[in-house]
C-alpha cells in the first residue's frame, strides 16, 4: 500500500512541477505526502487512490455535481473548502487543472497574481 501511495503521489508531484507552480515544496499533511505553497498544504494524499484538493466551496459543489465519478466528498469534508479526487479516474490534464486551482486557493495573493499572468487557460 505504501508503494502504491508513493507512485500516486509521484504522478501528482510531476504534474505540479510540469505546471510550473512557484514556491511549491513537498511535505506532509496529516501524516500523508502533500504539496505545499509557502508552507501551506494545497493537496495531499488521503490514501493510495484518493487525493484531497483545496477548492472554493462553490466550485466544489459544481464539480461534484458535474462529474461525481472524479470528484466527491465524505462526511468529514462537508462544509470544508476541500474535495476528494479519484486518481485512477482523472486524466493528467484535468488533474493539472485541479492542482493549479488548489495552488491558487492557498498561494499568497501576490504570488498567485504573478503566476496568473504567465498561464493561459
Amino acid at each position: 500500500m505504501a508503494e502504491e501511495m508513493k507512485r500516486s503521489f509521484e504522478r501528482v508531484r510531476q504534474l505540479a512541477e510540469a505546471a510550473g507552480l512557484p514556491e511549491t515544496t513537498v511535505g506532509t499533511s496529516y501524516g500523508t505526502p502533500a504539496l505545499l505553497v509557502k508552507g501551506k498544504s494545497f493537496v495531499r494524499m488521503k490514501d493510495a487512490q484518493t487525493l484531497v484538493v483545496m477548492c472554493a466551496l462553490e466550485e466544489k459543489e459544481m464539480l461534484m455535481e458535474l462529474d461525481p465519478s472524479l470528484f466527491f466528498e465524505t462526511d468529514h469534508y462537508k462544509g470544508w473548502p476541500a474535495m476528494l479526487v479519484r486518481l485512477a479516474s482523472i486524466d493528467d490534464e484535468a488533474l493539472t487543472q485541479r492542482l493549479i486551482a488548489a495552488w491558487r486557493e492557498k498561494a499568497p495573493r501576490r504570488l498567485a497574481s504573478r503566476f496568473g499572468s504567465t498561464v493561459s487557460h
